[in-house]
């Protein structure tokens, strides 16, 4: 009798250590925690004018002064855009998590689309940041993509409200 209560606590035990984060994931999770404003979007490693769609949602130029929320308690957060004749505002909901780094890469923000009601609308697909400075004021995030076959930096710069 006294052996399921055990197996059960052992159980909890080992999945409760699997499901927790290190240190500094759990520091920069805490950091990336409020509200952001994302001050500017440009590009790296390339010469030219780029006009892009950003997370298959909207133009660069309309992620320009978005407010982002982060609340890390339950790992769910928003984007708000501003409506314009360029710009289809309005919230975006998503859930997202810090990616520790590894041999091939540094820390990382991840994120995927999920509705008002925390359920995934992306069929599991998401977008991984670069988190190159992340301070309790500044932040910015980086991704790498391709246009016209040159690979090119997408940097975002935002600050704390």
């Amino acid at each position: 009798m006294i052996k399921k209560p055990l197996f059960l606590l052992a159980l909890m035990g080992i999945l409760i250590s699997s499901c927790t984060v290190s240190k500094s994931a759990r520091t920069q999770q805490n950091l990336f925690s409020g509200t952001w404003n994302l001050d500017d979007v440009y590009y790296e490693n390339a010469s030219g004018n780029f006009k892009s769609v950003i997370f298959n949602d909207a133009e660069d130029i309309c992620f320009e002064d978005s407010e982002w929320f982060f609340r890390d308690n339950n790992s769910t957060g928003r984007y708000t855009i501003g409506q314009s004749s360029l710009c289809q505002g309005g919230d975006r909901f998503f859930r997202w998590s810090v990616v520790e780094p590894s041999e091939n890469y540094q820390s990382q923000l991840q994120f995927k689309f999920i509705d008002e009601n925390r359920k995934d609308i992306s069929g599991g697909y998401g977008y991984r940041l670069n988190i190159v400075n992340l301070t309790e004021q500044n932040m910015t995030l980086k991704s790498n993509v391709t246009a016209d076959g040159q690979p090119v930096t997408i940097v975002y710069k935002f600050s704390k409200k």
